[in-house]
């Protein structure tokens, strides 16, 4: 059955982390909970995170600037390489880089990886059931931020590689009935003092 109502989803990178991904640094902490001021306003019904520290704590403290708003753990919203790329698919002047970036994953991962991928999909994305709207906030990592910003602009499945996003920055995707989906915001960071923002850039060259 085709969903009837728009999805807004509400997609965010865990805070800084700490050298060993044993939680939150202070400043990783400083950015869940300025995030989560700026989303009070917002009808947020539900959120998701993955399962490892980094997510969990930039989940919980995001939660705490809202009302009522329960919080989930999932797997699907984990740390997982969502799709390994044949060197065929990727440009020919970086598929060395790509492919040398990748070569880390181990079997495992290249078989889980995708599966896990696929879910999220199903779970995440698309127009919803019901009269109303739905707004959701999914609390991840890089690579399924990039994985699903990928998928709405139905770029090819290796594209997530080279999408990076900051510590707490904010993407929103609408999934309208009907409709392609819409990235409305991507990389938002806009609740973030100067010094808390991440932007891939060298620290001198930060914006």
């Amino acid at each position: 059955m085709t969903g009837r109502a728009t999805r807004y989803l509400y997609l965010v990178r865990h805070g800084e982390a700490l050298p060993d991904e044993s939680g939150l640094t202070e400043a990783g902490r400083r950015q869940a909970t300025l995030l989560g001021r700026r989303l009070r306003d917002t009808p947020v019904t539900a959120v998701h995170h993955g399962p490892l520290p980094r997510a969990a704590q930039t989940a919980h403290l995001i939660g705490a600037e809202l009302t009522d708003v329960p919080v989930h753990v999932s797997d699907v919203a984990g740390d997982y390489v969502p799709y390994v790329p044949r060197r065929e698919e990727l440009p020919a002047e970086s598929a060395d880089y790509y492919l040398g970036f990748l070569a880390a994953a181990s079997a495992e991962e290249r078989e889980r990886g995708p599966e896990v991928a696929r879910q999220a999909l199903d779970l995440f994305t698309g127009p919803v059931d019901g009269d109303e709207d739905r707004h959701e906030l999914v609390v991840t990592h890089n690579f399924l931020v990039a994985w699903l910003v990928r998928d709405a602009l139905h770029a090819p499945k290796w594209r997530w590689l080279g999408l990076n996003h900051g510590n707490a920055a904010l993407t929103v995707i609408r999934y309208a009935p009907g409709r392609p989906a819409s990235v409305l915001v991507v990389n938002d960071m806009r609740h973030l003092p100067a010094e808390l923002r991440w932007t891939g850039f060298p620290p001198e060259e930060h914006v």
